[in-house]
């Protein structure tokens, strides 16, 4: 599985702020949460239903410097949030979502599917329910997703402090928005990352940003 750029930018975004009990959800090949290893002491536990992906986590995982802090599960979020007795500090999520805009049939069921797995409404429930009673939960989703994840996340008693809206290049519109949630109400702290400079070369601020994971 490849390493992307949601991913890359979350990992790097989030603050781990002293968490000792931090899960990633859909960890895919546990690069979230290794990112978050490298920058925390906390114990991270990984979900994803995909056996395929499990395989790749837990590989990645014991060859990590970390290994002893990183824990995967082969199960659905739904049944992990429903059995889990831990309550957790930080909760990250780069979540599968359908797409509104058009695309190839075949691409259309296959995110379709990926989301059935696991909607807005169940990772919003599921994560209100193992979340500490000061913790946060981060996600990366396209600009339209955000917006409607947000708003099932306040229906859910969840608010959004802190926000991140993605360009790849300053003329373009905001392609992506990494959002922190708590159950605390207050004001949002927003801001904004251009990707790439005017000469397709990663930008500074991205540099700035992602530096500690690039060779």
């Amino acid at each position: 599985m490849k390493v992307g750029t949601d991913a890359v930018l979350l990992g790097a975004w989030v603050n781990p702020n002293g968490s000792q009990h931090i899960l990633d959800i859909g960890t895919g090949t546990g690069i979230i949460a290794l990112m978050l290893a490298q920058k925390s002491t906390g114990v991270i536990h990984a979900v994803d239903i995909d056996e395929g992906a499990f395989m790749q986590c837990k590989e990645n995982f014991r060859i990590s410097p970390w290994s002893e802090r990183l824990l995967p599960f082969h199960v659905s979020f739904q049944e992990f949030a429903d059995t889990s007795e831990k309550k957790y500090d930080l909760i990250v999520s780069n979540p599968p979502y359908f797409h509104h805009a058009s695309k190839p049939p075949e691409e259309l069921r296959s995110q379709a599917r990926h989301h059935d797995q696991l909607t807005f409404d169940d990772l919003l429930t599921g994560a209100k329910k193992i979340l500490s009673p000061e913790g946060k939960l981060c996600v990366i989703l396209p600009i339209k997703e955000g917006m409607e994840f947000m708003d099932i996340a306040m229906r859910n008693g969840l608010f959004c402090q802190r926000m991140m809206k993605v360009k790849t290049k300053q003329e373009r519109p905001e392609k992506r928005v990494m959002m922190e949630f708590t159950t605390r109400f207050g004001v949002m702290d927003e801001s904004s990352i251009v990707i790439h400079d005017a000469i397709d070369q990663f930008s500074n601020e991205y540099r700035k940003l992602t530096g500690d994971y690039y060779l």
